[in-house]
């Protein structure tokens, strides 16, 4: 079979045979991020492989992009996702590096970490890395599809957006017992209108994204 032609296509009709294709030549993981929009705190990654078994206990429990999942749910779905033993590897990128490097690479390399470490676990026995997004993941040694809408498409991506999400939704939850101030628990660090009023009226923490913060609020009304 000659090479599969991966680009960044997000129609469905195209997309889901040739994931097919790539699913019966070996190990398909998908990796994803949470927290890009956020104006404080890391950006937590996830790469996830599911057996077809796998796949469908986390069908019965309706998974999907995490964006259109509750909290709750999400939860539910991550402790189904621990109980079942699926192989699964998360990485984050700390605010230096996003300051550093930019969100976008930030998350990059988060997603590079978490892919590499779950790598290891499945001895490195991966025919393709599905990327949620129109970006590759730079200095990947592993085949990569950045494909648009992926945690829409693919519930391995689907089961990597609620990793990240619950895993970073926590680690806000515990900032907000730092900084009550900022009410990090509600808004887990986006730029909600309360989160913004707490930013005028006590300044950054060291939590925040320094260079995004006075970018966005320069532009936007309280």
């Amino acid at each position: 079979m000659s090479d599969l032609i991966l680009t960044s296509r997000h129609d469905p009709d195209e997309a889901l045979p040739l994931l097919e294709q790539l699913r019966e030549r070996g190990l398909v993981v998908g990796t994803d991020e949470a927290g890009r929009g956020a104006l404080a705190g890391l950006v937590m990654a996830a790469a996830v492989y599911l057996t077809p078994e796998q796949e469908k206990e986390l069908q019965k429990l309706k998974l999907r992009d995490s964006k259109l999942m509750t909290a709750k749910n999400r939860e539910i779905v991550f402790k189904a996702i621990c109980d079942l033993k699926i192989k699964w590897r998360a990485a984050s990128s700390s605010v230096d590096v996003i300051e550093s490097k930019n969100i976008l690479q930030a998350s990059l390399i988060a997603m590079r970490k978490s892919v590499e470490l779950l790598a290891q676990d499945l001895k490195n026995d991966i025919v393709c890395v599905i990327v949620d997004g129109n970006e590759r993941i730079e200095d990947l040694k592993i085949k990569q599809w950045p494909l648009i809408g992926a945690d829409k498409l693919l519930l391995t991506v689907s089961a990597a957006s609620v990793i990240a999400k619950v895993l970073r939704d926590r680690y806000m939850k515990n900032l907000d017992a730092l900084y009550p101030e900022y009410d990090f628990a509600k808004n887990k660090g986006y730029p909600t209108k309360k989160h913004r009023e707490a930013i005028f009226k006590n300044g950054l923490s060291k939590f925040h994204r320094y260079s995004f913060c006075k970018k966005f609020l320069n532009t936007q009304a309280v």
